[in-house]
C-alpha cells in the first residue's frame, strides 16, 4: 500500500479560480475532458453558510478509463478523476488528488494499464506551476 492516506497535494501560487482555469486549458490541450465543476464554497454560500473557496474539477478520457474499468472494475468509483482546488484560512491554495499508486492499489489495477492514469499528475503539475 503507498504511503500516507493516497493523497497528492502541491500549491498553486494563483487564485482558486485562476487554478481552475488554469487546469481546465491543461486538461483541454492533452484531449482530457472535463465532465463537470463542483463548486462547493458556491453552493455553501447559497444556503447562508461560509466556506473557503473550494472547487473540484472532474475530468477524464472515456477511452484511457474505459479499459481501466473493464479490467479492475470498481475502479468506477474512482473515474473519472477529480481534482481538489482549495484556500486555506492563510489564502494558500492548494491542488490535490488521488495517486495513480493509491487507485492502482485499491482496485488491483494491473501494472500494464497505469500509463492511462500515470500522467494525470504531470498535467496537474505542470498546469499550476
Amino acid at each position: 500500500m503507498p504511503e500516507g492516506n493516497g493523497l497528492v497535494s502541491i500549491g498553486s501560487h494563483s487564485s482558486v479560480e485562476e487554478t481552475v482555469r488554469r487546469l481546465q486549458a491543461a486538461f483541454a490541450a492533452k484531449g482530457l475532458q472535463v465532465f463537470a465543476v463542483v463548486d462547493h464554497s458556491g453552493e455553501a454560500e447559497k444556503v447562508g453558510l461560509k466556506m473557503r473557496p473550494t472547487k473540484v474539477v472532474i475530468f477524464g478520457s472515456p477511452k484511457a478509463g474505459t479499459p481501466l474499468m473493464v479490467a479492475a472494475p470498481t475502479l468506477a468509483i474512482d473515474l473519472p478523476l477529480k481534482v481538489l482546488i482549495a484556500e486555506d484560512a492563510e489564502g494558500k491554495v492548494s491542488v490535490t488528488y488521488n495517486s495513480p499508486e493509491y487507485l492502482q492499489h485499491r482496485h488491483g489495477v494491473p501494472a500494464e494499464l497505469m500509463k492511462n492514469l500515470a500522467g494525470a499528475g504531470t498535467v496537474i503539475a505542470k498546469a499550476v506551476e
